[in-house]
Protein backbone atom coordinates (compact mmCIF):
# COMPACT_ATOMS: atom_id res chain seq x y z
CA UNK A 1 0.00 0.00 0.00
CA UNK A 2 1.36 3.38 -0.91
CA UNK A 3 1.24 6.34 1.43
CA UNK A 4 -1.04 9.20 0.64
CA UNK A 5 0.63 12.48 -0.16
CA UNK A 6 -1.01 14.26 2.80
CA UNK A 7 0.54 11.74 5.29
CA UNK A 8 4.10 12.53 4.30
CA UNK A 9 5.87 15.53 5.86
CA UNK A 10 7.86 17.59 3.43
CA UNK A 11 11.68 17.61 3.98
CA UNK A 12 11.74 21.39 4.60
CA UNK A 13 9.24 21.00 7.45
CA UNK A 14 11.33 18.16 8.98
CA UNK A 15 14.43 20.40 9.03
CA UNK A 16 12.48 23.21 10.66
CA UNK A 17 11.41 21.10 13.67
CA UNK A 18 14.91 20.82 15.35
CA UNK A 19 15.45 24.55 14.81
CA UNK A 20 12.16 25.28 16.57
CA UNK A 21 13.17 23.05 19.52
CA UNK A 22 16.51 24.86 19.79
CA UNK A 23 14.83 28.26 19.75
CA UNK A 24 12.46 27.10 22.53
CA UNK A 25 15.48 26.00 24.64
CA UNK A 26 17.10 29.39 24.10
CA UNK A 27 13.88 31.06 25.12
CA UNK A 28 14.00 29.16 28.43
CA UNK A 29 17.41 30.76 29.18
CA UNK A 30 17.50 34.46 30.11
CA UNK A 31 17.62 36.69 27.08
CA UNK A 32 19.90 39.13 28.92
CA UNK A 33 23.54 38.17 28.22
CA UNK A 34 24.68 40.70 30.85
CA UNK A 35 22.86 38.79 33.63
CA UNK A 36 24.39 35.51 32.44
CA UNK A 37 27.88 37.02 32.47
CA UNK A 38 27.36 38.52 35.95
CA UNK A 39 26.23 35.13 37.26
CA UNK A 40 29.30 33.50 35.74
CA UNK A 41 31.55 36.21 37.22
CA UNK A 42 30.01 35.67 40.68
CA UNK A 43 30.54 31.92 40.37
CA UNK A 44 34.18 32.33 39.30
CA UNK A 45 34.82 34.88 42.07
CA UNK A 46 33.42 32.45 44.65
CA UNK A 47 35.63 29.65 43.32
CA UNK A 48 38.68 31.97 43.38
CA UNK A 49 38.04 33.02 47.00
CA UNK A 50 37.61 29.41 48.07
CA UNK A 51 40.84 28.43 46.31
CA UNK A 52 42.73 31.31 47.96
CA UNK A 53 41.39 30.28 51.38
CA UNK A 54 42.44 26.68 50.75
CA UNK A 55 45.92 27.82 49.73
CA UNK A 56 46.26 29.98 52.88
CA UNK A 57 45.19 27.05 55.08
CA UNK A 58 47.66 24.79 53.29
CA UNK A 59 50.45 27.34 53.81
CA UNK A 60 49.68 27.63 57.54
CA UNK A 61 49.51 23.85 57.93
CA UNK A 62 52.85 23.51 56.14
CA UNK A 63 54.48 26.10 58.40
CA UNK A 64 53.16 24.30 61.51
CA UNK A 65 54.41 20.94 60.22
CA UNK A 66 57.86 22.41 59.57
CA UNK A 67 57.98 24.01 63.04
CA UNK A 68 56.92 20.72 64.67
CA UNK A 69 59.51 18.81 62.67
CA UNK A 70 62.24 21.19 63.83
CA UNK A 71 61.13 21.00 67.45
CA UNK A 72 60.38 17.29 67.78
CA UNK A 73 62.69 15.68 65.18
CA UNK A 74 65.31 14.78 67.76
CA UNK A 75 62.89 13.20 70.27
CA UNK A 76 64.42 9.70 70.11
CA UNK A 77 67.95 11.07 70.39
CA UNK A 78 66.91 13.31 73.29
CA UNK A 79 65.31 10.34 75.09
CA UNK A 80 68.64 8.48 74.85
CA UNK A 81 70.60 11.51 76.08
CA UNK A 82 68.28 11.84 79.08
CA UNK A 83 69.34 8.32 80.09
CA UNK A 84 72.98 9.46 79.92
CA UNK A 85 72.13 12.39 82.21
CA UNK A 86 70.48 9.93 84.64
CA UNK A 87 73.60 7.78 84.69
CA UNK A 88 75.81 10.77 85.42
CA UNK A 89 73.51 11.75 88.32
CA UNK A 90 73.63 8.18 89.67
CA UNK A 91 77.45 8.24 89.51
CA UNK A 92 77.53 11.48 91.52
CA UNK A 93 75.01 10.23 94.09
CA UNK A 94 76.85 6.92 94.54
CA UNK A 95 79.46 8.75 96.60
CA UNK A 96 77.98 9.85 99.97
CA UNK A 97 78.10 13.58 100.72
CA UNK A 98 80.40 13.22 103.75
CA UNK A 99 82.80 11.00 101.78
CA UNK A 100 82.77 13.53 98.94
CA UNK A 101 84.06 16.22 101.33
CA UNK A 102 86.88 13.96 102.52
CA UNK A 103 87.99 12.89 99.03
CA UNK A 104 91.27 14.29 97.74
CA UNK A 105 93.52 13.95 94.75
CA UNK A 106 92.52 12.04 91.62
CA UNK A 107 89.16 10.82 92.95
CA UNK A 108 88.13 14.41 93.75
CA UNK A 109 89.03 15.44 90.19
CA UNK A 110 86.99 12.55 88.78
CA UNK A 111 83.92 13.57 90.83
CA UNK A 112 84.27 17.21 89.79
CA UNK A 113 84.62 16.11 86.15
CA UNK A 114 81.42 14.04 86.35
CA UNK A 115 79.54 16.99 87.90
CA UNK A 116 80.80 19.35 85.19
CA UNK A 117 79.89 16.83 82.47
CA UNK A 118 76.36 16.48 83.87
CA UNK A 119 75.92 20.26 84.11
CA UNK A 120 77.17 20.77 80.56
CA UNK A 121 74.90 18.00 79.23
CA UNK A 122 71.83 19.53 80.90
CA UNK A 123 72.73 23.00 79.58
CA UNK A 124 73.14 21.58 76.07
CA UNK A 125 69.78 19.80 76.27
CA UNK A 126 68.13 23.02 77.45
CA UNK A 127 69.67 24.98 74.58
CA UNK A 128 67.95 22.55 72.22
CA UNK A 129 64.53 22.91 73.87
CA UNK A 130 64.69 19.98 76.31
CA UNK A 131 63.69 21.18 79.79
CA UNK A 132 64.18 19.38 83.08
CA UNK A 133 61.00 18.97 85.14
CA UNK A 134 61.57 19.40 88.87
CA UNK A 135 58.06 19.50 90.39
CA UNK A 136 58.75 19.39 94.15
CA UNK A 137 56.14 21.54 95.92
CA UNK A 138 53.85 21.78 92.89
CA UNK A 139 50.37 20.34 92.45
CA UNK A 140 50.43 16.87 90.86
CA UNK A 141 49.71 17.07 87.12
CA UNK A 142 49.21 13.71 85.34
CA UNK A 143 50.29 15.32 82.06
CA UNK A 144 53.82 15.87 83.41
CA UNK A 145 54.11 13.59 86.45
CA UNK A 146 53.68 9.91 87.17
CA UNK A 147 52.71 9.11 90.77
CA UNK A 148 54.73 6.23 92.20
CA UNK A 149 53.52 6.44 95.80
CA UNK A 150 51.44 8.45 98.23
CA UNK A 151 53.24 9.99 101.18
CA UNK A 152 51.23 10.75 104.35
CA UNK A 153 52.09 14.39 105.10
CA UNK A 154 49.46 16.62 106.72
CA UNK A 155 51.76 19.67 106.54
CA UNK A 156 51.25 20.15 102.78
CA UNK A 157 48.05 20.17 100.72
CA UNK A 158 46.87 16.80 99.48
CA UNK A 159 47.96 16.17 95.88
CA UNK A 160 51.23 18.12 96.21
CA UNK A 161 54.44 16.58 94.89
CA UNK A 162 56.73 15.98 97.86
CA UNK A 163 59.42 13.73 96.34
CA UNK A 164 60.97 13.25 92.93
CA UNK A 165 62.14 9.70 92.37
CA UNK A 166 63.24 10.29 88.79
CA UNK A 167 63.50 13.66 87.10
CA UNK A 168 61.22 14.27 84.13
CA UNK A 169 61.98 16.04 80.87
CA UNK A 170 59.88 17.87 78.28
CA UNK A 171 60.72 18.76 74.69
CA UNK A 172 58.86 21.83 73.50
CA UNK A 173 55.31 21.46 74.83
CA UNK A 174 55.42 17.64 74.91
CA UNK A 175 56.54 15.36 77.70
CA UNK A 176 59.68 13.47 76.81
CA UNK A 177 59.60 11.51 80.05
CA UNK A 178 57.24 12.16 82.99
CA UNK A 179 58.74 12.84 86.39
CA UNK A 180 58.30 9.87 88.75
CA UNK A 181 57.03 11.43 91.97
CA UNK A 182 55.66 10.83 95.45
CA UNK A 183 52.43 12.71 96.16
CA UNK A 184 51.26 13.96 99.58
CA UNK A 185 48.01 12.73 101.06
CA UNK A 186 46.22 13.62 104.25
CA UNK A 187 46.76 17.38 104.22
CA UNK A 188 44.21 20.06 103.32
CA UNK A 189 42.74 19.97 99.81
CA UNK A 190 45.12 21.50 97.25
CA UNK A 191 44.15 24.69 95.41
CA UNK A 192 43.75 24.48 91.66
CA UNK A 193 47.16 26.02 91.05
CA UNK A 194 48.67 25.40 87.61
CA UNK A 195 51.40 22.78 87.48
CA UNK A 196 54.84 23.41 86.02
CA UNK A 197 54.70 23.71 82.24
CA UNK A 198 57.81 23.53 80.08
CA UNK A 199 58.89 26.91 78.73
Amino acid sequence: MTAKPEDQTPPAAQAAEPQAAASEANAAQPDDPKAALEAEIASLKDRLLRTLADMENLRRRGEKDIADARTYAMTNFARDMVNVADNLRRAIESVPADAREAVEGVLKSVLEGIELTERDLLNTLERHGIKKLDPVGQKFDPNFHQAMMEVPDPSVPSGTVTQVIQTGFAIGERVLRPALVGVAKGGPKADAAPAQKPN
